[in-house]
């Protein structure tokens, strides 16, 4: 990690506000390119057109977020268009009320019902636990039923929720994973020393709005050190 390059690997640079323009998603868009993000995660919205028009960079898109509530068809179909327009990772939202409901067959044919989908073209599927909104045996459950479904990592938060990532819970969720998942923390990261901290907890990957300032942070950080 001693790299900026290497470090920018970590950065699922997201820009997922409501109030977004496509302008902003432009300036997201040449950030990525020059800092060399993991990828840029939009709005299917924003996405969609994003796809037709950059593609030089890996673009991320979520299905069933924030909430998680629709239904597995609605979720199934919003992977589906994504899919099929080339997007490279999907973060999609657990049901956390058929969770509660520990309905927890239905959440695993859920997750594994768009694991499938987009395994077939290359597709990572990231799917959000929601973790401000659990217990941590509920989180350790949860994570357990990701891993069941076939999924690529487990990830903490929307970040729209009030939920936020924190050491503990990414050690918990890399505990419990034992190398089957990766884990991807998200919410509140918005410094150097935040966003240092988890990777050493043991983050694979970063969602954060402020990837742009942490990164340039971190070249900072490196020259001073010279």
């Amino acid at each position: 990690m001693n790299d900026p390059s290497d470090f920018a690997k970590y950065i699922d640079h997201t820009i997922l506000k409501p109030d977004v323009t496509f302008h902003d998603i432009m300036k997201g868009v040449e950030y990525t390119r020059k800092y060399g993000f993991a990828c840029l995660v939009l709005s299917p919205y924003h996405a969609l057109r994003a796809l037709k028009e950059f593609k030089d960079i890996r673009i991320c898109s979520v299905i069933g977020f924030p909430l998680g509530y629709a239904s597995t068809l609605t979720k199934i179909e919003e992977a589906k268009e994504l899919i099929r327009n080339g997007v490279a990772e999907i973060d999609m939202v657990m049901n956390i009320q058929a969770f509660k409901d520990k309905h927890y067959e239905e959440v695993v044919d859920e997750i594994s019902k768009i694991v499938d989908l987009a395994h077939k073209e290359n597709v990572i599927v990231k799917v959000i636990i929601e973790t401000g909104l659990l217990n941590d045996d509920e989180k350790v459950k949860a994570t357990e039923l990701v891993i069941k479904g076939g999924a690529d990592f487990v990830k903490t938060c929307t970040g729209f929720l009030g939920g936020r990532a924190t050491i503990h819970d990414v050690l918990l969720l890399k505990n419990v994973s034992k190398g089957k998942i990766k884990v991807k923390a998200s919410g509140g990261i918005r410094r150097l020393y935040d966003a240092v901290a988890l990777i050493l907890a043991g983050a694979d990957r970063l969602g954060t709005s402020s990837g742009v300032s942490i990164f340039e942070e971190f070249v900072k950080a490196k020259e001073k050190l010279r």
